[in-house]
């Protein structure tokens, strides 16, 4: 899962990416309206965590952009306890929910969690495609009832593939979805092509079909048309 971070207090900052960070989740963050406006136009996150008050304008403006430009992105709400008009008012600009500072990380954790069950799982634990079952609770995968084992990185790749299945995935959008802002380090993407691989292998080791179709010149597709 792909997470940015708008948040300008260093310390909470730093706190939630260490935290988010240490689990499944790809963190970008950003401290400034500018910075994460920037970072909203060239990439897409599953959820966005968004602190209202921002040196440079109120976080409700990226609220907007984000609804009009990535309406599939979740939004959390991060506000002051004093800020209920501000919190109010991201509710019906389409946020998904919110948490009042000072908060517990791991319900942060469960928070952004719950908002992406909703935005791209409709609300189920267990995501089935065909003979595949993809339990997100606890990150089992099982291909015919049987377990199938894989890295965080597999795993990630298999969740991106089926909750966006039937369109045409670019390198560049995968490497970007499981490495973040890292991805600019890299000289090329050629480990996008060996995770791909070694998913299809173990997926067909489970008697499994491959179902990631390569759509060449573009990129991959997870379909079984």
């Amino acid at each position: 899962m792909k997470i940015l971070i708008i948040e300008d207090e260093k310390d909470l900052m730093d706190n939630i990416l260490a935290y988010l960070s240490a689990g499944d989740f790809v963190c970008e963050s950003a401290s400034s309206k500018a910075e994460a406006l920037d970072k909203l136009s060239g990439f897409n996150y599953d959820v966005v965590i968004l602190d209202i008050m921002l040196p440079d304008g109120n976080g409700l403006q990226i609220l907007s952009h984000i609804r009009n430009e990535n309406p599939d992105t979740g939004v959390l709400i991060v506000s002051a306890k004093n800020a209920l008009d501000d919190r109010l008012r991201g509710l019906d600009l389409g946020a998904d929910d919110y948490l009042t500072k000072p908060f517990h990380l791991s319900e942060l954790n469960a928070r952004i969690r719950a908002i992406f069950r909703r935005r791209k799982l409709q609300g189920q634990t267990v995501l089935q495609f065909n003979e595949i079952a993809i339990h997100t609770n606890n990150h089992e995968v099982l291909v015919h009832d049987a377990s199938l084992e894989l890295t965080l990185k597999e795993y990630e790749l298999l969740l991106f593939f089926v909750t966006n299945k039937n369109r045409v995935l670019t390198k560049q959008a995968i490497a970007e979805h499981l490495w973040g802002d890292n991805v600019d380090y890299l000289q090329n993407f050629d480990f996008v092509y060996q995770h791909i691989k070694n998913l299809r292998k173990k997926i067909m080791a489970n008697d499994g079909r491959d179902y990631i179709k390569t759509i060449y010149g573009l990129g991959y597709k997870f379909t079984d048309k």
